[in-house]
């Protein structure tokens, strides 16, 4: 509580420094406590319970806040998601068009070759060494197809597999040890990491 400035200015005239200096301090800690009092009856406004309309108010609020958060959430990982697949179906049809440009490319050296051998066949006098060079070429395509996971289906000596082989004839074994195994592969079979491109046509002894 403050003094009234004419009471204040006349009672200060009655005093010595020291009880001036003393009442100054007794003034400020005066106000100081009014200051506290004030403060604390604000904070006990401030902490008392919420009524129950004024509780649902602020869970509802509560609950729009946090609707709008995930709603925000959603939007974007449905976006990001769309252009994931947008991306990926692009990836798959540029995959499909020209996913065999690798194996094709390691194919063309073959047919230069076979290019050139054609061409020796107009002037060559001797079969031996055009033959000679039709199986080099022929051992270097093959070795390019293993190179791509292509490999060729074992035949000679081999027992009937129906996973690779289809016997397309049965014949008289000339032994005993030959029975039930392949004599004869009339057509090559192959496959692609391990999967079947075509099966091996087989003869087999019985």
């Amino acid at each position: 509580m403050k003094l009234n400035p004419f009471i204040k200015n006349k009672k200060d005239k009655d005093m010595n420094p020291k009880e001036k200096e003393t009442a100054k301090e007794q003034e400020l800690n005066a106000e100081n406590l009014a200051d506290e009092q004030l403060q604390d009856t604000e904070n006990t406004e401030e902490a008392a319970p919420l009524t129950k309309e004024e509780e649902l108010e602020k869970q509802l609020k509560e609950a729009d806040a946090t609707i709008e958060d995930q709603k925000d959430k959603y939007l974007r990982l449905s976006a990001e998601f769309d252009n994931y697949r947008k991306r990926t179906v692009k990836e798959k049809a540029e995959l499909i068009l020209n996913g065999g440009e690798k194996s094709l490319s390691s194919i063309l050296p073959v047919v230069d070759d076979l290019e050139r051998a054609i061409q020796m066949m107009d002037k060559a006098t001797d079969v031996a060494a055009v033959k000679e060079g039709v199986e080099l070429i022929y051992n270097k395509f093959i070795s390019v197809l293993g190179q791509n996971g292509v490999k060729v289906i074992e035949t000679k000596d081999k027992p009937l597999d129906t996973d690779y082989h289809e016997a397309i004839a049965v014949i008289p074994a000339p032994s005993e040890k030959q029975k039930g195994k392949i004599l004869d592969c009339v057509q090559t079979g192959y496959t692609l990491n391990d999967k079947v491109l075509r099966h091996a046509k087989v003869v087999v002894g019985e």
